[in-house]
């Protein structure tokens, strides 16, 4: 599993020649990243006596993001083996016609495996991005940069995961599908940036 690996073979990993972990697993990565300085911005937060009147929103949204770190970190093995079950089903013998149906089948199968994941990945940035927003407002301020931190790492997160979802939709042979994943990677893209080019500018003013 890669998330029992060091940060170092967890680089050496991304870094070799393997196709696999690649740009999903190190999206899911960077938002589980996201989520933690969304946690550690709360722990700095609460328990000050000058953040007393946000203390109970600040555990509130410690426990929410502590819960989402979970999911996010296991979507980095999630999308590696959505990955490798696309390969597997791309390497099924294909000379007879049977053998070709069966192996046509895995592979729409496995594709769709490999948008939902992402797709899932998106779904828990979005969440994310709305709790790394209400540390940005209401959080220490001595720890804004790394509220702000928060929220490109979950954004870069999600638009990460929508490239994967894009590049794997051309494949698919289920148009309705097909059609419903585009319109939620389009809308939770378009939700997504909105809320950072909201959140962003008040915050790098108040620096």
């Amino acid at each position: 599993m890669l998330t029992t690996k060091t940060v170092n073979q967890f680089l050496d990993e991304v870094a070799s020649n393997s196709p696999a972990p690649g740009g999903g697993s190190v999206s899911a990565l960077a938002g589980s990243l996201g989520a933690a300085l969304t946690s550690m911005v709360c722990r700095l937060t609460i328990g000050k006596k000058k953040y007393a009147d946000v203390q109970s929103k600040m555990e509130s949204v410690l426990k929410k993001s502590e819960d989402l770190r979970a999911k996010l970190t296991s979507v980095i093995d999630e999308d590696t083996v959505a990955f490798g079950k696309v390969m597997a089903a791309f390497g099924m013998a294909k000379e007879s016609e049977d053998q070709k149906t069966q192996r046509n089948k895995a592979i729409q199968e496995a594709t769709k495996t490999a948008i939902l994941v992402p797709l899932k990945l998106m779904s828990l940035c979005e969440e994310g991005l709305g709790l790394a927003r209400i540390v940005a407002e209401k959080g220490n301020k001595n720890s804004l940069s790394d509220a702000g931190v928060s929220l490109l790492l979950l954004q870069a997160a999600a638009n990460g995961a929508a490239l994967n979802v894009r590049i794997n939709l051309p494949g698919l042979e289920d148009q309705k599908f097909r059609d419903e994943a585009y319109e939620q990677v389009t809308n939770t893209s378009k939700r997504i940036d909105s809320t950072v080019a909201e959140v962003m500018p008040s915050l790098v003013a108040k620096l």
